[in-house]
């Protein structure tokens, strides 16, 4: 029996990905699992989204479902020993930090003021001020990012595409667990917000990143190059993400 419960297909000029998801057991956990049938795919290969916020497989077209289940079978150890090392994920709540671009800020709740999110400073230490009701504060939090990432990401997108002479089609935020930006073929990006609380050279580099992508839709030489010219920190940057973004992804605003 072949993968015929997969659903939600994509297609492009270069691949077809076919995808199903459902949520899989690993030890107490209950997680999302995407099962993504991908015409280039020579192997199953297994992967855990940043955060540990979920799972995804990738299968050669025609793959016997039993096979993906008994692949998960002899991973369950691989699983659990890597989920074990995923760090912990603090919910947003008041008296604990989150970063703003790179500098922790305490979360202070004020409830008394309209719902709203300011940035100051409490006994010297920088700060969060959440508004309104103590029930909305993990929404407003992420909310607040959501305004920062469009502020400061579409101007560095309008710099870096007036420095390769490209336009992007359309620039969208979102809160994905498995990328922090892509870019699709016909130029419109992707961001997720949660990049507000990197450095902000992080920031810069994940948009000359994906804004190279106008120019270069691959990750060879030409396009490193051209990463490099638009962000020069881009090495920097992009060690900084891998070491860090899995803390970052892991912070729980619902």
């Amino acid at each position: 029996m072949v993968l015929g419960f997969l659903r939600q297909s994509r297609t492009t000029k270069a691949t077809r990905s076919v995808a199903q998801e459902r949520l899989h057991v690993v030890g107490s956990r209950e997680l999302p699992l995407r099962i993504v049938e991908n015409d280039r795919a020579k192997r199953l290969t297994l992967r855990i989204d940043a955060g540990g916020r979920g799972l995804r497989i990738t299968v050669p077209p025609g793959l016997a479902r039993g096979e993906v289940e008994r692949f998960l079978d002899r991973h369950q150890g691989w699983l659990e020993t890597k989920l074990a090392k995923v760090p912990d994920q603090p919910q947003v709540r008041t008296g604990i930090k989150i970063p703003l671009r790179g500098v922790p800020h305490l979360i202070v709740h004020e409830p008394g003021k309209r719902g709203t999110v300011t940035v100051g400073r409490q006994d010297d230490v920088p700060a969060l001020f959440v508004h309104g009701e103590r029930r909305h504060l993990p929404r407003r939090l992420a909310d607040f990012l959501k305004r920062e990432a469009k502020r400061d990401i579409e101007a560095l997108v309008a710099k870096h595409t007036a420095a390769v002479g490209r336009a992007a089609k359309a620039v969208r935020f979102k809160d994905t667990s498995s990328r922090w930006g892509s870019c699709t073929a016909d130029g419109s990006l992707s961001f997720s917000w949660r990049i507000m609380m990197a450095p902000p050279t992080v920031i810069d580099y994940l948009v000359a990143h994906e804004v190279a992508h106008l120019r270069e839709m691959n990750h060879g030489p030409k396009f490193w190059a051209l990463c490099r010219e638009l962000c020069p920190r881009t090495d920097e940057a992009r060690a900084w993400l891998k070491r860090n973004g899995g803390s970052l992804q892991a912070i729980q605003f619902a």
